[in-house]
């Protein structure tokens, strides 16, 4: 944690200005200081939602009184209110946003890490019977199913719909038209090519939503036939690559959406136009959806882009077929895996028909995940989790 040494009024009171002992400066608008007020009148001490609207604060706010309270806060009186709060200095470091705007397309968040086969060696992973009984233990497998977009648990109850019990560790699950859970394995007239023996490229699921599931886990019951192995393929990794080798091809899955369709069941017609490659405004990346079976005629591309449009598609076909950016592990009964799927693609090997593999599905929403890994951070050191 950086050391404070001074604290200055700026701008005739629109800014105020903290700086540091190793000679950096966070620099603080009076009206973002204002509306971020943590006093009881501004802020629910229940729920910590906020109570006022920002027409409430006089749009000619300034600071006009500063003092740095020892060991770790910052008094602050606003006029023409006469107002007076205290931030946390600490607050006020883990909130700040006086840095230089160097954002380049597809920066990732600091709590991720992109991967690829090497991972095999590593795969992060937990065991049931201790999740459910550690919450420390349950915090460290959501942080790395943050870190990494995936992890596998072991150990768990070989039952049908157990799987539900491993999304409510951490949250809900989201009920589609393929029910609250569904079955993988084979059919005699399949809805959906899961439900065959065939191998699949690697995948995000159900791109034709709106909002697409975010989370997916696929849960063991039997195994015993020949093949079948999961696979699982880092998206971020994955575009990644493709922008270090043709930063047009990047741009051009980001700029443009691809579409996606679905109708396998009577009664059932799912579109959405969505990129491939999903950024932010300011050029965070944090989405990949990618489906060969489910992508539908593209035409949001203009004419004279669309063969550029498909070398980059090829290209990104090829990055996630590459078997160097695969982690690959057969699960047995009572083992199930996790993956975001916002991020990660998952596929399997072809199976043959002897023998019996029985896995079930469900989609978990990542705000619960998240939520939940927050609070646990919230309750115990980060470094503890």
């Amino acid at each position: 944690m950086k050391n404070y040494c001074s604290a200055l009024i700026e701008e005739h009171g629109s800014v105020v200005a903290l700086s540091f002992t190793d000679g950096t400066q966070d620099r603080f608008h009076a009206i973002w200081l204002r509306d971020n007020a943590p006093d009881p009148a501004t802020r629910s001490p229940e729920n910590g939602q906020r109570l006022i609207t920002l027409i409430d604060i006089p749009e000619e706010t300034r600071v006009s009184a500063i003092e740095l309270l020892h060991p770790n806060s910052l008094k602050v009186s606003f006029e023409p209110e006469n107002k007076t709060v205290t931030f946390s200095l600490d607050w006020l470091l883990q909130h700040s946003y006086d840095k230089t705007d160097v954002s380049s397309a597809g920066w990732l968040d600091r709590k991720i890490e992109t991967w690829d086969g090497s991972l095999n060696s590593d795969v992060p992973s937990a065991n049931y019977k201790t999740v459910i009984q550690d919450q420390k233990a349950l915090g460290r497998w959501l942080a790395n199913i943050r870190r990494y977009g995936f992890a596998k648990m072991i150990g768990c109850p070989v039952e049908s719909g157990a799987l539900v019990d491993v999304a409510e560790l951490f949250g809900f699950v989201r009920e589609t038209n393929y029910g609250k859970w569904f079955e993988v394995r084979t059919e005699v007239n399949p809805t959906n090519l899961a439900y065959t023996g065939a191998g699949l490229q690697a995948h995000t699921d159900n791109p034709y939503r709106d909002p697409v599931p975010t989370m997916q886990i696929l849960y063991c019951l039997e195994n015993s036939a020949e093949g079948g192995d999961s696979m699982v393929v880092d998206g971020f990794r994955a575009v990644k690559r493709l922008q270090e080798e043709s930063p047009k091809s990047f741009d051009l899955l980001a700029r443009y959406c691809a579409r996606y369709e679905y109708s396998g069941e009577a009664g059932i017609n799912l579109h959405s136009r969505k990129p491939m490659i999903d950024l932010q405004p300011d050029g965070e990346l944090i989405g990949v959806r990618f489906n060969n079976r489910s992508t539908a005629p593209i035409i949001d591309v203009p004419y004279e882009l669309m063969p550029d449009y498909y070398k980059a598609y090829r290209r990104l076909s090829a990055i996630v077929s590459d078997p160097d950016m695969a982690v690959r592990f057969k699960l047995a009964p009572g083992e199930c895996f996790i993956v975001d799927n916002t991020r990660v693609l998952h596929s399997r090997s072809a199976y043959s028909g002897e023998g019996s593999r029985w896995l079930q599905g469900c989609y978990p929403d990542k705000d619960g995940m998240l939520s939940t890994l927050a609070a646990m951070e919230n309750t115990f050191l980060e470094t503890e989790l």
